[in-house]
């Protein structure tokens, strides 16, 4: 991972097309908690997981006032499908040149079968409402990510 973003930098601003084809800017939600998670691909096993995890406490994100945002280089369509397939109630947003990923240090090179190739490292990043980062996690488990952050908003 190439910029090491952590606890106490300011997010870094971006701004991308949702899965529903609006216009979004980290930015625009300036006084709101944010949790901006980050995965490989739609609807493969971890990512699903991981989706599933935030859906399943979505409403907890929402009683501690957090909007909970998930990045990953697929498009528009794909990323519909996804929420569609899962009843995700949070936005996806598009990253296909992964120039997000990259800004948050979490495009690189993984390997797989011995193979490699360049990808999202799954992560995610509590942004409070004056963005700041105030949780950030990469390489982190399908599983912790959605309790892990949930744990960072509600503290």
């Amino acid at each position: 991972m190439s910029n090491d973003l952590s606890t106490g930098d300011a997010a870094p601003d971006f701004t991308t097309t949702t899965d529903t084809g609006e216009t979004l800017s980290l930015s625009d939600l300036r006084g709101k908690k944010v949790v901006l998670y980050f995965y490989p691909k739609d609807d493969t096993p971890g990512c699903t997981k991981q989706a599933c995890g935030f859906r399943d406490s979505y409403a907890d994100f929402e009683a501690h006032g957090a909007l909970v945002l998930g990045v990953s280089p697929q498009g528009e369509g794909s990323h519909a499908k996804f929420r569609a397939k899962y009843d995700l109630p949070f936005t996806l947003l598009v990253d296909e040149d992964h120039a997000i990923a990259e800004t948050y240090g979490v495009w690189g090179e993984k390997k797989m079968y011995g193979r490699s190739y360049m990808g999202v490292t799954r992560s995610h990043f509590v942004i409070d409402e004056a963005g700041i980062i105030v949780d950030a996690q990469a390489k982190i488990s399908p599983k912790e990510s959605p309790t892990k952050a949930l744990a960072s908003v509600s503290g």
